[in-house]
């Protein structure tokens, strides 16, 4: 099934997808988030779609699309998973994973505007597979057991402040990675049985160049290993959001220049959607330009 949360922040409505028509599932769940994803409310939804008890959405191509979860209670990223990119970057391909996390209030609307932070000058996308979980994991036994815990998949742009994550990081990497806003997610999130996520095409585009494209075969740590060695080290919650990595292609690379002010990046995922977001420069940053003119 393709799920996804239509209208405007905060008053998005749960929908499903079905022969090209959204249908409402608000009878069935008030959200697509964790309390809905680890129930049998799924399966309720399978069932009305079959019955066809459910209601199409009027106007659906017409409003906003938020992001096709509600607000997790953790979104949790695996940094340099993919060999190329980690040259990129300047280092070896990890031996384990490497581990970061975003704030909740990254998690945006696909196609909404990201606003570039105050003093940037280093904005850089990444286009990745997200996964969703649907059933607490900790302490998982094996990678074998990680399928039994992810509800789906999503199409999620993790930008990224360089200076703010290498610079000026003490160590660390999620001050350049915290802004609000710099996680879009969606347009859909899809579930595993229609999602071939050990091989699926990655794309980014700016300002309609070609950038990022590669395929999640190419995976250091596949989606299963990932999870189940985040098990060992913290509790997973239905809802949560992890980030898998990105493949090369990014600003940071040196080969292309960093985002700025009107810059429209696009990022794809084969089966998951497109996204498409227009930078905006803070406003005290566009006081300055306009003052320097």
């Amino acid at each position: 099934m393709k799920f996804a949360r239509l209208g405007p922040i905060g008053s998005e409505i749960p929908v499903v997808e079905s022969d090209d028509t959204w249908f409402d599932i608000s009878p069935i769940t008030r959200d697509i988030d964790g309390d809905f994803l680890s129930s049998s409310k799924v399966a309720d939804v399978r069932t009305a779609l079959d019955a066809g008890s459910l209601t199409a959405l009027a106007d659906a191509d017409d409003l906003r699309i938020g992001a096709p979860i509600a607000r997790p209670s953790a979104v949790i990223c695996i940094g340099m998973n993919y060999a190329a990119h980690a040259a990129e970057s300047g280092s070896a391909p990890p031996k384990t994973p490497i581990m970061f996390m975003k704030t909740p209030n990254t998690v945006t609307g696909p196609n909404d505007s990201v606003e570039i932070p105050r003093g940037s000058t280093k904005t850089d996308w990444e286009v990745e597979l997200g996964v969703v979980i649907g059933k607490r994991a900790s302490y998982l036994d094996s990678p074998d057991a990680a399928a039994a815990h992810i509800a789906g998949f999503v199409t999620a742009n993790d930008v990224s402040e360089r200076a703010f994550q290498l610079e000026v990081s003490g160590g660390q990497w999620s001050k350049g990675k915290c802004a609000p806003g710099f996680n879009p997610t969606g347009p859909w999130l899809v579930t595993p049985d229609e999602v071939n996520h050990a091989d699926v095409r990655l794309t980014s585009f700016v300002n309609g160049e070609p950038r990022q494209d590669s395929s999640t075969a190419d995976l250091i740590f596949s989606v299963e290993h990932i999870i189940w060695n985040l098990s060992q080290y913290l509790a997973l919650e239905p809802g949560d959001l992890v980030l898998t990595g990105t493949p090369e292609g990014v600003a940071l690379s040196g080969r292309f220049p960093y985002i700025s002010d009107g810059d429209v990046i696009e990022v794809e995922i084969e089966g998951l959607g497109r996204q498409r977001q227009i930078f905006k420069a803070h406003e005290d940053d566009r006081a300055t330009a306009a003052m320097a003119e």
